[in-house]
């Protein structure tokens, strides 16, 4: 379990720097600069971490988890991500480390209480309810007052992680089969 631990750790960390780089770009295609930024795209991959960790190793195990990758995602985006001098960039910072400590930590308890329902209720439901958090968390902290269209962007990152929530529920279940069989 050592090695799974770290390795679940250590992804969620890189998902959050990848996906605290990413959410500073605005999609230009289509008309879409001012609805939708990359970071939607990887940052539901962390749920799908925590609710791997919660269904096959408990509500604690995912807890550490988080608070490990909170811990390595925010040392990699303060490193690599942050411009001091840029006082957007450090409230991107500290938006996502707020965000992103709420929502997984709600994700961990709605996925605990419903791990007993069928396969896909708990990891959709505490991703969604988890990525509609994070998503006005982090944005009313990062852009608020800022001239950026953060309601407009969150909604369009709202819409692609609930997306993206609902594509994860594949791989999810591939390794729940995958791990029965075994």
């Amino acid at each position: 379990m050592n090695r799974a631990f770290l390795t679940l750790s250590f992804l969620m960390g890189v998902v959050v720097l990848i996906s605290n780089y990413l959410v500073q770009f605005p999609i230009n295609y289509f008309g879409l600069n001012e609805i939708l930024t990359y970071g939607a795209f990887s940052y539901p991959i962390a749920f799908l971490i925590t609710d791997i960790s919660n269904r096959f190793y408990g509500k604690i195990y995912a807890k550490k988890i988080v608070y490990i990758g909170f811990t390595i995602g925010i040392c990699f985006t303060v490193l690599f991500s942050t411009n001091f001098t840029d006082l957007i960039s450090i409230r991107i910072a500290i938006g996502s480390g707020t965000a992103f400590i709420v929502a997984q930590l709600i994700d961990v308890q709605i996925f605990d209480k419903l791990r007993k329902k069928k396969w896909f209720i708990a990891p959709l439901t505490s991703s969604l309810i988890g990525s509609t958090i994070d998503t006005f968390l982090f944005f009313s902290i990062a852009f608020y007052a800022t001239g950026i269209p953060w309601f407009t962007l969150s909604l369009g990152d709202l819409t692609v992680k609930i997306f993206v929530a609902l594509i994860m529920l594949i791989p999810f279940r591939l390794l729940l089969r995958k791990v029965s069989t075994v």
